[in-house]
């Protein structure tokens, strides 16, 4: 019979690790994260980038997600779990179950594998001593042969002038190996990037091996007396509880039953015959039992967990009402009536559990893992995702946004520098389009409406070069690509206009990025495309240009400015890592 407690017993056991979870979870993960060799907690679980992650088999997929060809990352490696465990194990059967500290225990062990972030298959052997003993007598023993196959207990005998009374107890042994389908979707979460606190239910097949022993004789059972007669000594439960067939202090009762009772369980309890097998559990009887439970798992490092779960086992169809060695209820006239119900087992349990596997290669069992990190971390914080190139409004067409154009309505085809203003090279005021003089020395200016000077035109005239007339700019490219926008080649049409008007002035190009290899190597092939478009597009000679890359600073950007009259360096750079994979 299944006793109701037990069902709720299953029920509420989550609840029972709930303050000291939310207490581990506030502080599972911090605004300062964690570090290993492994994996560095940016906002991620793991690194999805990261291949050593990814098995042979799953490879494929990955290569197209890191070529932007597949929205889904491969599903990683993961370790698996092995645990111990220990605790109340329990018949819910006829006689009333004793507990813990009585002789009614359980340990276990298991190793699980994740199939994904929410399903995962454990296998599992369990070993359990269960114990019983009822405080209400019986009347109606004599039909079940532990009782009644030796000396007196014959049911419904007369000791003293009245009914001989007997109190059932039991010891059972079980061996039980279960196999679990167990679902966990606390992992995934909304508002935090883990969690510290796994709930997870789960159900199964388990095949079990039982032997139940009923105490029905005292120490001198089994023993000879003068003559070789067998002794058979039975409790006398009459003189131990006075009589009382009906009671009212049950605990009273049964603490009188202990002193009776000795420890032999020495009488075979009843057992289904038909299932009885020989072997490595001696004549134990096996039966095959559904199995189901709740359980929960407080994270206490990346490879230990502590956990707490109660499994409750129950039979197949009808079943079997042996696993406390009784299944008679009381006579009613002289035929025997069994039981119609059927017995359960009950474990409740806690544990201590282990991932293993190398961390270089394999991540926590998914169960552990949020899969809706990867999409929040990219939107919070792009690595991956290939961003489309920014448009911004310019209603002149001369290059430069709206927003930051100083110089808005610029006539069509006027050169203007990075403020959207008119091209000025010699500064006098004049724009160059409108400029007469295009090289005004400073010591001729101001100069009149057509801008030239009031001085007479020397044979430096028009020739005065000032490096400080071409203005620093910034080219600003799209994540992971080198491709030069159509912002970015405008840009780089007004530096070359400048350039060309200071013939003799060199230009720095300053690649930045140097926070990784991929970051490097990013950083000078954008400072090379950008020379090369303007040699190859603008007309500007190479060795014009000072190749610097792998500077502090934004990653997705590069500076160029005039170099000073005295800076020199080297107009090509060999790639730093060029076969790195793009």
């Amino acid at each position: 019979m299944i006793n109701k407690k037990y069902v709720l017993l299953a029920g509420v056991i989550a609840a029972i690790a709930v303050q000291p979870a939310f207490a581990q979870e506030s502080s599972s993960t911090t605004a300062k994260g964690w570090s290993g060799r492994d994996m560095t907690y940016r906002g991620y679980n793991y690194d999805y980038m990261d291949t050593n992650y990814v098995p042979k088999n799953r490879m494929k997929q990955h290569n197209k997600f890191l070529a932007n060809q597949y929205a889904f990352a491969a599903k990683p490696r993961s370790m698996w779990e092995v645990g111990a465990k220990f605790g109340q194990f329990q018949v819910s059967g006829d006689v009333p179950a004793e507990m813990l500290w009585r002789g009614s225990y359980g340990i276990g062990m298991h190793v699980r594998k994740s199939l994904g972030y929410v399903f995962s298959l454990r296998a599992a052997y369990d070993y359990g001593q269960a114990t019983g003993l009822g405080f209400q007598s019986s009347l109606g023993y004599g039909n079940n042969p532990a009782w009644s196959a030796n000396g007196k207990y014959q049911g419904q005998s007369v000791v003293g002038g009245r009914n001989e009374q007997v109190f059932y107890n039991y010891r059972t042994e079980v061996h039980q190996f279960n196999l679990d389908l167990i679902a966990s979707t606390n992992n995934i979460r909304f508002n935090r990037a883990k969690t510290g606190v796994s709930f997870y239910g789960f159900a199964g097949l388990s095949g079990l091996a039982y032997q139940s022993w009923i105490n029905t004789y005292n120490e001198n059972f089994g023993t000879y007396a003068a003559g070789f007669e067998k002794i058979y000594q039975e409790y006398a439960f009459n003189n131990a509880t006075q009589g009382q067939i009906e009671y009212s202090d049950r605990r009273e009762v049964k603490n009188k039953l202990r002193d009776l009772l000795d420890d032999t369980y020495e009488t075979a309890g009843e057992g289904a015959q038909k299932n009885r097998r020989p072997g490595i559990f001696g004549t134990k009887t096996f039966m095959v039992y559904t199995t189901l439970g709740l359980g929960a798992q407080i994270r206490l490092s990346r490879n230990w967990n502590f956990s707490v779960e109660n499994r409750l086992t129950m039979p197949l169809g009808n079943g079997d009402d042996l696993l406390d060695g009784q299944r008679w209820s009381e006579q009613k006239g002289s035929e025997p009536v069994m039981s119609q119900s059927t017995d359960a087992l009950n474990f409740f349990s806690v544990g201590l559990n282990y991932n293993i596997g190398r961390k270089s290669k394999s991540v926590e069992p998914l169960y552990w893992l949020n899969p809706l990190d990867y999409a929040y971390s990219e939107l919070n914080s792009p690595r991956h995702m290939l961003m489309p190139d920014p448009v911004l409004a310019d209603a002149d067409a001369d290059g430069v946004a709206d927003q930051m154009d100083k110089c808005p309505g610029t006539a069509a085809g006027v050169a203007v520098d990075a403020h959207g203003c008119p091209m000025d090279t010699d500064g006098d005021g004049v724009p160059d389009y409108m400029d007469k003089q295009l090289i005004t020395p400073t010591s001729c200016q101001p100069v009149d409406a057509d801008g030239v000077g009031d001085c007479p035109c020397d044979p430096k005239c028009g020739t005065v070069q000032s490096c400080s007339n071409i203005p620093a700019t910034g080219i600003v490219f799209a994540a992971n690509v080198s491709k030069i926008s159509a912002a970015a080649q405008n840009q780089l049409a007004i530096m070359a206009a400048q350039m060309q008007a200071n013939p003799t002035c060199k230009v720095v190009v300053i690649g930045n990025g140097n926070g990784s290899k991929v970051q490097q190597q990013r950083s000078w092939d954008r400072v090379n495309a950008i020379i090369e478009y303007m040699s190859e597009k603008n007309g500007v000679d190479r060795g014009r240009f000072i190749f610097q890359y792998g500077q502090a600073g934004d990653a997705n950007s590069v500076m160029l400015r005039a170099a000073s009259s005295d800076e020199e360096g080297p107009t090509n750079v060999p790639p730093p890592f060029p076969n790195l994979k793009k």
